[in-house]
């Protein structure tokens, strides 16, 4: 039995103009739309809608699944298409349109014969079953009285239980339909899709949490089924927006992720005896591998293969199309411009080049995860740079392209990332190309067709791609990179008009953090220096802390400073597997003497130190200007020259240090006494013995004197 319902076209306008404010509704309508969708007995999708606009001729198909999440039976279900009756013209009436409540009435349910199919007899509880519809173009074209547009669109499904049925929709989809009459005219539409993530590290350099990366990288994975997006879309342009860490962290993985490397990188092996002295070897240091190795292989084995997988694919999607470079780590641009600017220049001169192993020609960009950035961090970006903000910082009417703080901008849609208006998934692949096709019509039917800039969430998993760059495919849409989407006269906006949420300046990672990377990157420079022929590492090192700085770290970032201070305390005990031992006591018997220290090399990898030593005045200590050069498992002695004016006890502190003279955390204290006496005490002792002589050769010669007398 049919049940028609007729909708005012007024109740359209009265719910997108009343009551719904732009950043409320925004913000509470998805979790409105949950509370609203678990009311209904009846959950319907829209898995494929073809074509994707209103067309000039032939039908619309729209498929589906209706699935029961009632604790009954339900009957005799019927699927109506529905459209609105006027259009929405407007990038705000599209916004309220989204914000809208799925039980609010938004169009007229089509009845016309042949516009539903009734096979659904019966749906048990969890039950689910395919649904077709197919509207023609003049039916289509009865129900709607307004202009161009974007329209309303959907399914409604109506059965029976225990209880009976009515005239209410037990269950209902919705989307958006644009209508746009012919024309020469097109709007500029550049898809961004970033390639980034949260990358953690393991103390001993290994990317952690695997299980994550495997749930990530597989398909069905937030970065898997981003990628399979870009790859779908065949010739079509495509942006990317890619942190190389995130790629580096793939290509670990897929090495078996190895740990922290000391091998030598680059040099022949140094004699192996040591400086000086009769070599003697050290015992080797014990195993920091802990947990179920079995466990752990199984783990490495599953990510090695989902990382090849995905980077394999990753390079087909990145040939031939435009690949924006993030500062290395993802770091967090605010934070550095307030707290430690280095940073970013660091993490952006490591980002530059082409992008490896592929030596793919990049652009540096940047762009924040929520599309916020503070005045200052705009001020800190290159001029070079592509800087990406959203709309949401320029206010109701914002620009495509935008002169702000001294850098061009280019304007993100926070409207067509937002999705679909709900019950149903928002952010369905096909929800999400309705939202862009929508926000591409009202702009190529309003005056300067100013370009659509779309960054997806980087957390984004389409489960589905099929169709949905096809649906894009229409006349009005031309899609390209930013780069050209960019090319056109920018507004003027002065820098006090950019609004930067209280919200977003307190998720910035705090000075803590940027010190607890600074430590790190220090202690990877003396384990470099430490090193004899690796060159390396400290590179590694300073990669893992700019990911501690990452905009990833904002929500964790008790977790990444407790990371970098677990690696900091991993390198520190390899450089403390390098020791120096003085002497128990040392005594000089006059103003100068020597004592031998022994250096000791506990790594398994030739090392070179220094030793420095600090001791009270009067006692001077020489040390070895040259570097020693200590073989895998080897120690030396070295001589040491103290001297003293003075009588007495001095304390010295041999330090062990690296090239450069910082201190690798092995240290050891003798005591030194000198018997050395005072220029006085000789001269009354010379004095002494002086006359002592004069008066044995006085005495001689009186006797030899009465001798001759007598």
């Amino acid at each position: 039995m049919l049940r028609p319902v007729s909708l005012l076209p007024a109740l359209v306008v009265v719910a997108t103009l009343l009551g719904f404010g732009t950043g409320t509704a925004e913000a509470s309508a998805p979790r409105q739309a949950r509370q609203e969708a678990v009311r209904t007995p009846l959950a319907v999708s829209i898995d494929s809608l073809a074509p994707s606009v209103i067309p000039k001729r032939g039908p619309v198909t729209v498929t589906g699944t209706v699935t029961n999440r009632d604790d009954e039976t339900w009957t005799d279900i019927s699927v109506y298409a529905f459209v609105s009756a006027t259009p929405m013209t407007t990038a705000s009436e599209l916004a309220d349109a989204a914000a809208i409540g799925p039980s609010q009435p938004v169009g007229d349910r089509i009845l016309d014969t042949g516009s539903y199919d009734d096979t659904i007899g019966e749906l048990a509880p969890g039950e689910s079953r395919q649904y077709s519809l197919e509207v023609s173009h003049a039916v289509l074209a009865s129900h709607i009285s307004g202009g161009p547009g974007v329209y309303w669109f959907g399914a409604h499904a109506l059965g029976f239980n225990a209880e009976g049925g009515d005239s209410n929709a037990d269950g209902r989809a919705r989307t958006f339909l644009p209508l746009v009459p012919p024309t020469d005219k097109s709007v500029d539409t550049a898809l961004v899709i970033p390639v980034r993530g949260l990358v953690t590290h393991a103390p001993d350099g290994s990317i952690g949490s695997l299980d994550r990366w495997n749930e990530q990288l597989a398909p069905g994975g937030s970065l898997r089924s981003l990628v399979d997006l870009g790859v779908a879309a065949g010739s079509r342009p495509v942006s990317w927006l890619v942190d190389p860490s995130v790629v580096d962290a793939a290509r670990r993985l897929a090495a078996g992720n190895p740990g922290r490397s000391l091998e030598p990188t680059v040099g022949e092996a140094p004699d192996e005896g040591g400086a000086s002295g009769s070599p003697s070897p050290s015992p080797s240091p014990s195993s920091d591998t802990g947990g179920d190795d079995s466990d752990l292989s199984a783990s490495a084995a599953a990510a090695a293969g989902a990382a090849t997988d995905w980077l394999e694919r990753l390079h087909e999607g990145l040939q031939g199309g435009e690949i924006l470079s993030l500062p290395y780590g993802d770091v967090d641009v605010a934070a550095s411009a307030a707290h430690d600017r280095r940073v970013y220049r660091q993490a952006r001169k490591r980002s530059a080049g082409d992008l490896q192993p592929w030596g793919l020609p990049t652009t540096p960009a940047v762009s924040s995860p929520t599309g916020y950035l503070d005045t200052a961090g705009i001020r800190s970006v290159e001029s070079a740079a592509t800087l990406l903000l959203t709309d949401r910082m320029f206010g109701p009417h914002a620009p495509a392209v935008a002169h702000a703080a001294g850098h061009t901008v280019g304007v993100t849609s926070s409207g067509a990332v937002a999705g679909g208006p709900g019950p149903d998934d928002r952010l369905a692949p096909l929800a999400v190309r309705q939202r862009i096709l929508s926000e591409a019509a009202i702009r190529v039917l309003t005056p300067g067709r100013k370009p659509l800039i779309v960054v997806f969430p980087p957390t984004w998993s389409p489960d589905e791609v099929s169709g949905f760059w096809e649906g894009l495919d229409v006349d009005w849409l031309n899609l390209t990179t930013v780069a050209d989407a960019m090319q056109r006269e920018g507004t003027d906006v002065p820098a006090d008009r950019l609004d930067y949420p209280e919200n977003q300046a307190k998720l910035e990672l705090d000075p803590a953090s940027f010190a607890a990377a600074d430590d790190l990157v220090q202690a990877g420079d003396s384990l470099q220096n430490l090193l004899t022929r690796n060159d390396q590492v400290a590179t590694e090192v300073r990669d893992e802390a700019m990911t501690d700085l990452s905009y990833s770290s904002r929500l964790r970032p008790d977790s990444a400073r407790a990371s970098a201070d677990q690696s900091r305390t991993w390198i520190e005990s390899k450089l403390r597997s390098v020791t120096v031992d003085a002497p128990k006591a040392v005594i000089l018997s006059s103003g100068s003497g020597r004592f031998a220290a022994t250096v000791t090399n506990k790594l398994d990898q030739p090392v070179s130190v220094k030793i420095q030593a600090i001791s009270d005045a009067p006692l001077r200590i020489s040390v070895p200007g040259e570097t020693i050069d200590l073989g895998p498992e080897r120690s030396t002695t070295v001589l040491l020259n103290a001297s003293s004016s003075a009588i007495g006890i001095r304390n010295v502190t041999l330090l062990l240090t690296d090239t450069d003279g910082v201190p690798l955390g092995s240290s050891d204290d003798v005591p030194i006494r000198s018997n050395r006496v005072s220029n006085v005490i000789w001269l009354i002792l010379g004095t002494g013995v002086a006359l002592l002589f004069g008066a044995i050769v006085v005495r001689l010669f009186r006797r030899v004197r009465a001798a001759r007398g007598a």
